[in-house]
C-alpha cells in the first residue's frame, strides 16, 4: 500500500525524522550534562551545594528526561510511518531494530525516575547505565541514519 502525496510534502517529508533525531541527540548530550550537576549538587556541601541549588538542576534534568521520552516515542513511530508511507513498506534491518530498542530503553530508564526519589541507589546506576548506552546507540545511529540520508538523496 502507498499512499500519495503530493509532490512537495514527498520531497521534504522524509527528512522530518531524522532532523528531529539529530536535536534529540544534542537534547540527550545536554541531559547527561544536567545529571552530572544534580549529581553534583547531591554530593557537595556547605556554600557550593546552596550554589548549585539554586540551579534547579534536578527539576530541569527531569523535565529534558521528559521531553526526550515523549520525542523518542514519536520520532520512532514517525520515522517508521514515514517509510511505510513513502516506500509501501518497513525496512527491517539494524536501524530499525536498534531504535526500536533504543525506544524501550528510554522508557524503562524513565520509569526508573520515581525510585530515584525514593533514594535507591540501584535505581540510579540502573538510570545511568540504561542512559549511557542510550547516548552510545544514539551515536552509531546518526551514522546508520546518515547513510540512509544519502540513499534518499541519491534517489531524488
Amino acid at each position: 500500500m502507498t499512499i500519495e502525496l503530493p509532490a512537495p510534502l514527498q520531497t521534504v517529508l522524509p527528512f522530518f525524522h531524522p532532523l528531529i533525531m539529530w536535536v534529540l541527540f544534542a537534547t540527550s548530550v545536554y541531559a547527561l550534562f544536567l545529571g552530572i550537576k544534580v549529581k553534583r549538587t547531591r554530593q557537595a556541601t556547605g556554600d557550593a551545594k546552596k550554589e548549585l541549588i539554586k540551579g534547579k538542576y534536578n527539576i530541569k534534568h527531569y523535565q529534558v528526561g521528559s521531553v526526550l521520552l515523549a520525542f523518542m516515542v514519536f520520532g520512532t513511530i514517525g520515522g517508521m510511518a514515514v517509510t511505510y508511507i513513502t516506500n509501501g513498506k518497513l525496512f527491517v534491518g539494524p536501524h530499525l531494530l536498534v531504535g526500536l530498542g533504543m525506544t524501550g530503553l528510554i522508557a524503562a530508564s524513565a520509569a526508573l525516575a520515581p525510585l530515584m526519589q525514593q533514594g535507591k541507589d540501584w535505581a540510579r546506576f540502573g538510570h545511568i547505565g540504561l542512559n549511557m548506552s542510550l547516548l552510545l546507540l544514539f551515536g552509531w545511529q546518526a551514522v546508520t541514519g546518515m547513510q540512509i540520508v544519502q540513499k534518499i538523496l541519491s534517489n531524488m
